[in-house]
């Protein structure tokens, strides 16, 4: 008798494949402005926000589905707030990290290495689970399902105060010329159109990210490196990644969209090959995109206080 072998649910690909499947259609939808219950992030139960590509991909989904709610859980955390999924609802599989150390023979958990002087190992793992929007669960209170805020109104080409005032205080020299908008290793600078060639606002604040982001690769700050990077390989597309979705996750905390000035076939398969060749891009380019968030926002900080104790 013949043995039935089922093969093991593999998260990446899975995850991976998802997104292909979107982007062979010709959209980016984490570009659509969007805030779902006055929250401009997915959030866990608990009202924590997700980070990484955990954030990446619920953003994804809840603009694809049209959920009002940006909460999300796992049946037993509906279930422990009287509850329930409604039957039919489909899941999505998000992700999380851990570590787990493998220590010598004999080895306490307070020592680093094991009797023979090798060190003990420790090695990252990924698991994955399944979560639900609020929107898929009847019986939750309802503070899970907050009253949208309304959608703020910027006039045409001009400044939006606190958005120019969080790039302004990065320590990272922007020269606005020209009609091209570009990171410039050399001379370590970012190169920007002025925002009276963007008739919306927010994506002139889009594209400034994006640079931005690119501008954090440089050694000594962030030091991301693919390899040699030229104009259409697959360096270069790796880069590209990072930077749309550090400008997505800056987006969020701002209140603007990712946005570049060519949107075309050649940035889409920027994208596909690299995801098409290697199952676990996604969440190794959505890691390096939060650090390059944190920095950004983190110098952003900075400067802004140096401003406050300089006008003391």
């Amino acid at each position: 008798m013949a043995r039935s072998h089922t093969s093991k649910f593999d998260a990446s690909e899975v995850i991976t494949n998802e997104i292909i499947r979107i982007i062979e259609r010709g959209v980016l939808p984490w570009r659509k402005p969007w805030t779902a219950g006055g929250s401009s992030r997915p959030l866990r139960h608990n009202g924590e926000a997700y980070q990484g590509v955990n954030n990446f991909l619920l953003t994804m989904r809840t603009l694809m589905a049209g959920h009002s709610s940006p909460f999300w859980m796992t049946i037993p955390q509906a279930n422990a707030l009287g509850a329930r999924v409604r039957k039919g609802e489909k899941s999505s599989v998000v992700v999380y990290y851990g570590q787990s150390r493998t220590p010598g023979q004999g080895d306490e958990k307070t020592d680093d290495v094991d009797p023979d002087g090798d060190e003990a190992r420790v090695f990252r793992f990924q698991k994955s689970y399944r979560v639900f929007n609020a929107c898929q669960i009847e019986g939750l209170p309802d503070s899970f399902h907050p009253d949208p805020d309304p959608t703020p109104e910027h006039p045409p080409a001009e400044p939006i105060a606190h958005m120019q005032a969080f790039f302004e205080a990065i320590d990272i020299t922007t020269v606005f010329t020209g009609s091209e908008a570009y990171y410039l290793p050399p001379v370590d600078k970012v190169y920007m159109p002025t925002i009276t060639r963007f008739h919306d606002p927010r994506n002139f604040y889009g594209v400034w990210a994006h640079e931005m982001a690119h501008a954090t690769k440089a050694r000594h700050r962030l030091n991301r490196d693919y390899g040699l990077s030229r104009f259409g390989n697959t360096a270069y597309a790796r880069e590209e990644i990072v930077a749309e979705l550090t400008s997505c996750f800056l987006g969020q905390e701002l209140g603007f969209t990712a946005h570049t000035l060519e949107m075309n076939a050649a940035y889409l398969y920027n994208w596909l090959r690299v995801l098409r060749s290697d199952k676990q891009a996604i969440f190794k380019h959505a890691a390096d995109a939060q650090r390059a968030c944190d920095y950004l926002v983190a110098r952003s900080e900075a400067g802004r206080a140096g401003e406050t104790d300089q006008a003391a």
